[in-house]
């Protein structure tokens, strides 16, 4: 990974929120998919806006997009790209949503940034991490917490339908109580406090890829463990995170013993 594919991510997503900060809370179109979730116009234009920028620096890379779909391009390098992760949010006029822009080179991940454009009082935030080189926020550099005690220790969770589903639940619901406090931030926002130590660990069952690769980086360069319920690393097929500090990862998996619904 050279800084001209970092410069070209932050290029990329900046251009996005400059698209969508203009729309945020004002009148766009929204159709639904296959699978009910939103997708507005605005979804569309971030992404060929991230598009534009990623190609021009980059012509031959493949693009794997939430809206656009995927172009193979030189089958070495594969950016993957959710232009608003959280539409949702986006759609009902709160800033729990995010860019996200992630480097794929030879099947590892090695790039990632989150941009968050309306969040913090619209003034937003943009972590990136890039394998070796650490996550940063604003010129800090981050780490999870060194969190070994679930007593002492916060998690987060995000969509849990599969993992309802699935014969880990009865031990899901044993292991909640271990925890000090349990909430549920979703999206981009509980992977940034995880990366920055607000908070120890998140759990969810029911993600793409495109959702997550770009936080995996973050959350890998920051100190943590990002892999799926059951430890497997993080591929194309991921469908599911847990998260964590190194410890903490460990006792989480071990008390879950993940079994997917078959």
């Amino acid at each position: 990974m050279s800084k001209e594919h970092l410069a070209a991510a932050l290029e990329a997503a900046e251009s996005a929120a400059a698209v969508i900060r203009i729309a945020f809370r004002g009148n766009f179109q929204i159709r639904f998919k296959a699978d009910a979730s939103p997708v507005t116009e605005v979804d569309v234009a971030a992404e060929k806006a991230i598009k534009a920028v990623l190609l021009n620096h980059f012509p031959t890379h493949g693009i794997y997009g939430e809206e656009l779909g995927q172009d193979a391009g030189d089958g070495e390098h594969l950016w993957l790209i959710d232009p608003i992760d959280g539409t949702k949010a986006f759609v009902r006029g709160y800033p729990l949503f995010s860019t996200q822009i992630a480097l794929m080179r030879r099947g590892e991940l090695v790039l990632g940034v989150s941009s968050a454009p309306c969040w913090n009082g619209g003034l937003g935030e943009t972590i990136w991490a890039a394998r070796g080189e650490g996550a940063w926020a604003e010129g800090e550099r981050l780490r999870v917490a060194a969190a070994d005690d679930i007593g002492r220790a916060t998690l987060s969770t995000g969509n849990l339908a599969s993992l309802a589903r699935s014969n880990s639940w009865a031990r899901y619901g044993a292991l909640l109580p271990q925890f000090a406090r349990v909430r549920g931030y979703g999206d981009f926002l509980h992977y940034h406090w995880l990366a920055s130590g607000r908070l120890d660990a998140v759990i969810e069952s029911d993600v793409n890829i495109l959702d997550i690769a770009a936080c995996a980086v973050i959350v890998r360069e920051a100190g943590g463990l990002f892999t799926d319920l059951q430890g497997l690393p993080v591929g194309l097929n991921t469908t599911s995170v847990l998260a964590a500090g190194p410890s903490m990862h460990r006792q989480i998996q071990n008390a879950l013993r993940y079994e997917p619904a078959r």
